[in-house]
């Protein structure tokens, strides 16, 4: 009875272990890197919550510091209107003053101490390497080399590959002073369960709660290498697996705290009594750390709901404007993706006639595809990270055969000198093996004067393309079935004779992070693939003639286009012939969203904004300057998610600030379309949302750091920022800053629905990711009718808005 009581009790403690590893959201590699919210697996609490537990654990900050929001009210970008509500909100008193000393009062209160922190805080820090930092370089490494080798195969051997390496490693106790440090980890076990229960109880842990949260900071120390296993273990997950390889990794930091515990009764027995004294001390007080962080930062949370009030009050102020009318028989129809940057241009393109209709839709276009070009192992998935792909597109017709014959002599007769030259230790003596070769290479690249090559989307393609699920390519049902789909969730009633898909990308020099500016819908590619696929489905006669028996007529005159907006430069490729006026409409549309956003990039001089052609030379120059760290400004200064019918919103301006998302509850039976919007669009908008205030709110831990100082980890694995630390995640500082003030202000995404407040709340009721997300103030839903915004949805169901 009492083994089987210590076994009950030995299991409760894994999985208090197991429970602070899912608390970690995945981060995705470098050519696949799209936005995510890194604290996606603490939706089921509330956000203020959440905040706190990060404070209190892991000294990481969700609110911006208190002289922020003072700046804030400064400007007049909170006024008292918005304070005095969101003190009316949070049931606190409604007193100006009160909440402006509240600023003034630093935050002083006890965080969690590891035992390496109790060991630095008496450790001479002039002269000595902190064991935080030690212990973080240190895991990193073996990180880094482990994956690197191991690639994205099973990491069951994580924790022994570990302790084998840290056994016989001599350099670390020479490098921190302390002789001996190796023999507490040599009788560390093999075992990665085993060492956690025999840490925990020297530790003296007993309850699952403290066990938790210890552990959880742990992880918070090396955050960034827990998001990339958190991403293995997303990857596993998606495709039916169940590997995860969190628990190793706390094996891993349990084990460091484990041998300084022991080193330091072994060898600084009076120095041990100071340890465990604090240590002790510290132990029963670790929840209520987290409860005393809640309630100290209550006065800042009110701020910052002043600050989104604030935003909120101007999105609705733009609401009750009134839309500019279109043509009742467009003559040009385009289709761009929900994303931030698309809202300029699609507005620019419009202002061109009232004939132009714009369209704003996911950008994977509702393809669940990964592409896999001929000749190549390739399998790049080309959808939002919460899908896994159903389909497979590569290159057809009969072109399609040469192709990968040339492709795999390429690859072939390149690979080993890709390598060889991407080496950082082998860089110089690459450029000195080439000679005089290269130097033309480098000055072509110094001065702007080439483009450099993406090596999967600068591949020649044959125009043709197959979609194949499974083995077997699709069949006519089911590309009709595929296309119907589609098309419903557009919401196109007529259509133009021509129709423009328009995907986005980005291009950017020397950039490891440039996915992270392509698509994000497209798992961090461009859409091209995407809306070619489409683009010659919706072409095809066969298909059409499908569509047409189920009651979907398209015009023979009617001709999809596909096309790709580059977001950094606001050129628009396509890749078909498009009339004269169509093209003019797109050059012209081009030299209006180049004008608007110039302003942020420092160009809206005179001389630019007069002379359209020096502008548009100047924003090509930035997209090739491998020495230039601000080619775009991204996704930044995102707060709002409309989804409502385009005549909704047609010329509103809100100035790249606002996704925007097609949507007719009239032709929404059922509510069918509704319910993927809200539970795909809406969650990837707000994974966009969160990775950029989590950036700049805590730049250290969520954020990638100072872009110059980037060295890429495995080739595609991520970032360090210089030769070591923590993996780092997240945006870098000149994606947010611009060196003066932050580009993007942390506010949680505002969503604006224009549908019935029925069909609303009961999709928010059945759905578990939704209802976490509202309930727990994640996010923001608000009822948009014709006339302006009356209603927001709660956890307590709908309520007035009180500053409409």
């Amino acid at each position: 009875m009492k083994t089987q009581t210590v076994s009950t009790e030995y299991a409760a403690r894994l999985a208090a272990v197991n429970a602070a590893g899912q608390r970690v959201a995945p981060t995705w590699p470098l050519d696949q890197l799209i936005a995510v919210n890194p604290l996606w697996e603490m939706r089921d609490q509330p956000f203020p919550a959440v905040a706190a537990r990060l404070e209190a654990l892991g000294r990481i900050r969700c609110l911006m510091p208190a002289e922020y929001y003072a700046r804030l009210w400064q400007r007049s970008q909170i006024r008292e209107i918005d304070l005095l509500a969101a003190a009316a909100e949070a049931n606190a008193p409604e007193d100006i003053d009160a909440l402006l000393r509240a600023l003034n009062h630093s935050n002083k209160q006890a965080h969690w101490h590891n035992v390496s922190d109790w060991l630095d805080s008496t450790r001479d820090s002039q002269h000595k390497m902190a064991w935080r930092d030690e212990i973080t370089h240190q895991i990193s490494q073996f990180c880094a080399a482990f994956c690197q080798q191991q690639g994205h195969e099973s990491h069951n051997n994580l924790y022994l590959s570990w302790v084998r390496q840290i056994r016989v490693d001599q350099g670390i106790a020479i490098l921190m002073g302390e002789p001996g440090l190796t023999k507490a980890f040599r009788e560390l076990p093999d075992d990665p369960q085993a060492l956690i229960l025999i840490a925990l109880e020297e530790l003296g842990f007993s309850t699952p709660a403290q066990i938790e949260a210890y552990t959880h900071a742990l992880l918070l120390d090396i955050n960034g290498w827990a998001s990339w296993l958190a991403f293995e273990r997303w990857q596993s997950h998606l495709d039916g697996g169940s590997e995860d390889a969190l628990p190793q990794l706390i094996a891993i930091r349990l084990g460091w705290e484990l041998a300084l515990w022991r080193h330091w009764q072994w060898r600084h027995q009076q120095a041990s009594q100071l340890l465990q004294q604090q240590w002790y001390g510290q132990l029963p007080q670790i929840n209520s750390l987290i409860e005393s962080q809640q309630q100290l930062q209550k006065p800042l949370w009110i701020w910052q709901r002043a600050a989104e009030l604030a935003r909120q009050r101007e999105e609705q102020q733009i609401l009750l404007q009134k839309p500019l009318a279109a043509s009742p028989q467009p003559k040009l129809q385009a289709v761009f993706c929900i994303d931030v940057r698309s809202e300029v241009m699609r507005r620019a393109f419009e202002a061109q006639s009232s004939k132009i209709q714009t369209f704003g839709f996911a950008g994977f276009f509702g393809i669940p595809l990964a592409y896999t070009p001929v000749g190549t192992d390739l399998n790049r998935p080309q959808l939002p990270g919460l899908l896994a792909a159903g389909l497979r597109a590569s290159e057809g017709g009969f072109k399609a055969q040469a192709l990968a014959v040339s492709r795999r002599a390429q690859q072939e007769s390149n690979a080993a000198w890709s390598d060889f030259s991407r080496g950082a230790v082998t860089s110089f003596s690459m450029v000195e093996a080439a000679g005089l070769s290269y130097v033309a290479k480098l000055l072509r690249k110094t001065f702007g004067l080439s483009a450099e090559a993406h090596p999967v989307n600068d591949m020649p393609v044959t125009g043709e393309w197959t979609l194949w699920k499974g083995e077997p390519s699709l069949t006519l049902v089911e590309k009709t079935d595929l296309v119907e789909g589609i098309l419903k969730a557009m919401s196109i009633k007529r259509f133009a004779s021509e129709v423009l898909l328009v995907g986005h990308g980005s291009h950017t020099t020397n950039n490891p992070h440039a996915a992270g500016l392509d698509c994000g819908a497209c798992g961090g590619q461009t859409g091209a693939v995407n809306v070619q696929v489409l683009a010659q489905l919706l072409n095809n006669q066969g298909v059409r003639a499908a569509l047409a028996d189920r009651g979907w007529v398209i015009p023979t005159s009617t001709r999809f286009i596909a096309a790709l907006h580059n977001t950094t430069t606001d050129h628009i490729q396509c890749f078909g012939q498009v009339s004269e006026l169509g093209t003019q409409w797109l050059k012209d549309a081009t030299v209006l969203a180049q004008r608007e956003r110039a302003v942020g990039l420092g160009l809206a001089d005179e001389a630019f904004f007069n002379q359209p052609e020096k502008l548009d030379a100047a924003i090509q120059r930035r997209a090739l300057d491998w020495s230039e760290v601000r080619p775009e400004w991204g996704l930044a200064g995102n707060s709002a998610f409309i989804v409502a019918p385009r005549q909704r919103t047609r010329g509103l301006n809100f100035d790249g600030r606002a996704f925007l998302h097609d949507y007719d509850s009239k032709d929404d039976e059922g509510f069918a379309v509704l319910e993927q919007i809200m539970t795909a669009p809406m969650i990837v908008t707000h994974w966009i949302n969160m990775q950029y205030n989590a950036s700049v709110t805590d730049p250290l831990k969520f954020g990638s750091g100072n872009k110059v100082l980037h060295n890429v980890v495995g080739g595609n694995l991520g970032v360090f920022e210089g030769n070591g630390g923590d993996l780092r995640i997240g945006l870098s500082q000149q994606s947010l800053h611009d060196g003066q003030q932050w580009v993007h202000e942390p506010l949680r995404l505002s969503v604006y629905i224009q549908a019935p407040q029925e069909a609303i709340a009961s999709i928010i009721s059945q759905h578990d990711n939704v209802r976490q997300l509202v309930d727990n103030q994640w996010l923001y839903i608000f009822h948009l009718t014709d006339e302006g915004v009356s209603k927001q949805y709660t956890a307590s169901g709908w309520q007035e808005v009180r500053n409409a």
